[in-house]
Formats: C-alpha cells, sequence, structure tokens
C-alpha cells in the first residue's frame, strides 16, 4: 500500500466557486484532486503535477517535488490560494 506522504505545508486551492478553500495536505490527497476535481483549464502542469505526485507515491519522486508541481500546476489553472488571502493563519 502507498504512504499518505504528507507535505511539509498545505497547498490551499480554490475549487468550486471563490471562497471554497481546499487545504491539500499530502502527496496522495493532490493526486486525488488533481484526478477528480481539478478544473477543466488543465494545461502541460496539470499532467505534469499527477505523474509527479504519482512518482511521489511510488517512491520515484520526493514529496517536495509533488508539492512544487502542484502548486505550478494550481497557478496555472488559476486557483492557487496566496497565503495573504487565507481567511486566518490556521491552515488546518
Amino acid at each position: 500500500m502507498m504512504d499518505n506522504k504528507p507535505f511539509e505545508k498545505p497547498v490551499v486551492v480554490e475549487l468550486g466557486h471563490v471562497g471554497k478553500y481546499r487545504h491539500i495536505n499530502s502527496t496522495r490527497e493532490a493526486a486525488e484532486c488533481l484526478m477528480t476535481v481539478w478544473p477543466l483549464n488543465r494545461g502541460e502542469r496539470h499532467r505534469d503535477a499527477l505523474d509527479t505526485c504519482l512518482k511521489a507515491l511510488e517512491g520515484y519522486r520526493s514529496t517536495a517535488d509533488a508539492r512544487r508541481a502542484l502548486v505550478e500546476a494550481a497557478r496555472e489553472s488559476e486557483v492557487l490560494v496566496p497565503e495573504d488571502r487565507l481567511p486566518d493563519a490556521k491552515l488546518h
């Protein structure tokens, strides 16, 4: 069974509608999100992020690589929430 591979710090994305934040805390959560609820404006960074997350879950890439790839995909799809836009400092 694959390890969850938690991120050092969550990645926060805004999915569905304005203000609906999702805190992605691990490589497994990132892969699930990229496969199931990611917006339709998917590009090359989305494919790279999904591939990197799956490889990290299999032990071929690092969790840090997976997190970085997810951040890039979120920027590409314009769903990344900058830390200064979060309603409070707590990310859980």
